[in-house]
């Protein structure tokens, strides 16, 4: 599996669908329940995302078991399909206003859309059957210095993001509001892009 995932490309811009521009938001929620709500909103015809990894865990039996899990377990991303009115009352239909949609700035009353290319990437980038990543706070990623850069080949192909060297290995680093993932790439597959 390991090998095979080596070998074959995780992005492939072809297969991205260039008419489908619509945004993501970043949904905080001041409690635990961000696979109920996803499940809620799937029931509503309304497209959900939680990066999830694998957590490797002891059960009682003294046994070695993985589980897939939430990387946050309060963060849940939103496909724009509805406006802005809709959609926060669907949510409060399920959450009851425990919840804040994240703004474009403090004290902003305007949500930060995550362009759909962005949100694509990261969502590539975030798969679990992936080795070699981290995840990071949106802090912690605005701490991490690196060019941007567009890996030119290799199985990251054509994903962009900023090459950033942690603990001597390079990582593509690639953020949206409310968190950054991390994935080893070698640095000569990277061309960097002029701003």
């Amino acid at each position: 599996m390991k090998k095979e995932l080596e070998e074959k490309p995780i992005y492939d811009e072809s297969t991205l669908d260039d008419n489908d521009n619509t945004p993501w938001f970043g949904v905080q929620l001041f409690g635990l329940k961000s696979k109920d709500l996803s499940a809620y909103l799937s029931e509503k015809e309304i497209e959900s995302f939680i990066p999830m990894q694998q957590v490797v865990f002891i059960d009682a039996e003294g046994k070695r078991r993985h589980e897939l899990k939430p990387v946050i377990s309060n963060l849940i991303f939103i496909k724009k399909v509805v406006d802005d009115k809709l959609l926060t009352a669907t949510i409060d239909e399920y959450y009851k206003g425990h919840y804040y949609i994240i703004r474009k700035e403090r004290g902003s009353r305007e949500f930060y859309q995550i362009p759909a290319r962005q949100m694509k990437e990261f969502m590539i980038m975030c798969n679990p059957d992936l080795l070699m990543k981290k995840y990071l706070s949106e802090q912690e990623a605005k701490l991490k210095k690196g060019d941007r850069v567009k890996v030119t080949h290799g199985p990251l192909k054509g994903l962009d993001g900023r090459l950033v060297r942690t603990s001597g290995k390079y990582y593509l680093l690639k953020e949206i509001p409310g968190m950054a993932v991390m994935i080893k790439v070698t640095r000569w597959c990277c061309e960097k892009i002029e701003e």
